[in-house]
C-alpha cells in the first residue's frame, strides 16, 4: 500500500454526521421502551469508552439506535455499503451517523474516499438522509415532546484511522502526510499560510495518536479504536445545533412580542390592564423555557479530569463558535427579560392607578351619600 513514502491505512473509517433539531425535548426512557417493543430494534445508552465517568461524562447519556445498512452512490459510479446509526439527545436533537469502513487502502485513495463519501452525502444525499431520519422517527416519534415544525441542521465529517501499515509517531505523521489539505477537502496543495491555519488545532496524547480539527472536518488517529473523540465532537455539534435553533427562534419571537406590546398599550386594549399581566406571563414562560433548554445543552457534556478530551472539546467549541451563539441567545433572552420587567411594572402601576381611582370614587360616593342624607 505504500505510495511515494506515504503510509497506508490498514483499518479506518469515514464518518459523516448530520444532526437535526426535532423537538423541544425527547423522552429517552420512552425511546428505550419503544425500541425494545419493536422487533429487530435495540437501544443503548451511549457511554464514553476510555475515560472514567467522574473525569468526563454525558450530562444525560443519549440513546443510540441501529438504523441498518445504507448504500452510498459515489460520483464515479461505485456504490458502497455503510452502517447507519442514530442518537437521540434529551434536549431535542437527533444525530444520524453514516460510517464507511476502510481497509488496506493507500493514503491518497483514503483521502479521495473521504472526499467522495462526503460529497455524495452532502450533495445528492438528501434522499439517503431523509430515509435514515424516517427510520429513526419510526422509533422515537412517540417520544418527541412538542415536535419542531421547522428544523435546523448541522453536518460534520470525521476521517479516522485505527492502524497504519507502519509504526510512526504523531509528529512523524504530520511531517509525512498533508493533513491540512485533507481537512480543507481540496485537491490541490495548500499554501504554507493555509496549512498553518488548518494545523492550529492538532492534539496528541500518546506517541502514536493524533487529532486534527477544523470547523467542518476532523482527522482522528486512534490505535485503540475507541470513538470517544468522535463522540465529543458530536456533542459539540449538537450544542451548536440547539443554540442556532433557539437563536433563530428568538429572532422570530422578539418582533412579535414588540408588536403585541404596542397592541396592548394602544387603543381600547390599553383599558384592559390584565392584558399587560397576561403578556408578561407569556414572555416569562418563553424566557424560562429557553433558559432551561440552554442549560441542558450547556451541561450536555461534563468535563472534570480528562485533560486530553477536555482540550479537544474546548477547541471544538471554539471552532464552532458555540460560546458566540450562546452569548447571542443570552442577549436576546435579556431583551425579553427587560420587556417582561417593563410590562410587569406597567401592570403594577396600572393596578395602583385603578386602586387609587377606586379609593377616590368611594370617597366621592361617600360624600354624595352624605350630601343626599343631609338634603333628606
Amino acid at each position: 500500500m505504500e505510495q511515494n513514502g506515504l503510509p497506508g491505512v490498514e483499518t479506518g473509517a469515514v464518518i459523516v454526521l448530520r444532526l437535526y433539531d426535532v423537538a423541544y425535548a425527547i423522552d429517552l426512557p420512552a425511546v428505550e421502551r419503544l425500541a425494545g417493543a419493536q422487533e429487530g430494534t435495540s437501544a443503548t445508552r451511549v457511554r464514553l469508552a476510555r475515560v472514567e465517568p467522574k473525569a468526563l461524562a454525558y450530562g444525560v447519556p443519549p440513546v443510540g439506535l441501529s438504523l441498518g445498512i445504507v448504500r452510498v452512490p459515489l460520483a464515479d459510479g461505485r456504490e458502497i455499503a455503510a452502517a447507519a446509526t442514530a442518537r437521540a439527545y434529551e434536549f431535542g436533537a437527533i444525530s444520524i451517523i453514516v460510517r464507511v469502513p476502510v481497509q488496506q487502502t493507500a493514503w491518497p485513495e483514503f483521502v479521495g474516499l473521504s472526499r467522495a463519501v462526503n460529497a455524495a452525502l452532502q450533495g445528492n444525499g438528501q434522499g439517503i438522509w431523509a430515509e435514515l431520519m424516517e427510520r429513526a422517527r419510526r422509533v422515537v416519534g412517540p417520544a418527541l415532546q412538542r415536535p419542531a415544525t421547522w428544523g435546523v441542521e448541522e453536518d460534520y465529517l470525521v476521517t479516522t484511522v485505527q492502524r497504519f501499515d507502519r509504526s510512526m509517531t504523531g509528529q512523524e505523521l504530520l511531517r509525512t502526510v498533508d493533513l491540512a489539505t485533507l481537512l480543507a477537502g481540496e485537491n490541490k496543495p495548500l499554501s504554507e499560510q493555509a496549512k498553518s491555519e488548518y494545523q492550529r488545532h492538532v492534539f496528541t496524547y500518546y506517541r502514536d495518536d493524533l487529532v486534527a480539527l477544523s470547523w467542518d472536518h476532523a482527522f482522528v488517529w486512534d490505535p485503540a479504536g475507541e470513538s470517544d473523540v468522535a463522540d465529543v465532537l458530536e456533542v459539540a455539534n449538537a450544542q451548536l445545533l440547539e443554540l442556532r435553533y433557539y437563536d433563530e427562534l428568538l429572532d422570530e419571537e422578539l418582533p412579535r412580542i414588540y408588536d403585541r406590546v404596542e397592541e396592548t398599550r394602544g387603543g381600547l386594549a390599553s383599558l384592559s390592564r390584565r392584558r399587560f399581566s397576561r403578556l408578561a406571563r407569556t414572555i416569562y414562560s418563553r424566557v424560562a423555557e429557553v433558559t432551561e433548554i440552554v442549560e441542558r445543552v450547556d451541561n450536555a457534556l461534563i468535563v472534570t479530569e480528562d485533560v486530553y478530551l477536555a482540550r479537544i472539546y474546548g477547541a471544538a467549541l471554539e471552532l464552532f463558535r458555540v460560546r458566540t451563539w450562546a452569548n447571542g441567545v443570552e442577549r436576546k433572552l435579556e431583551l425579553m427579560r427587560d420587556t417582561y420587567r417593563a410590562l410587569y411594572d406597567e401592570a403594577a402601576t396600572a393596578r395602583a392607578e385603578i386602586l387609587e381611582a377606586a379609593i377616590v370614587l368611594l370617597i366621592v360616593l361617600e360624600i354624595v351619600l352624605a350630601f343626599l342624607g343631609w338634603l333628606g
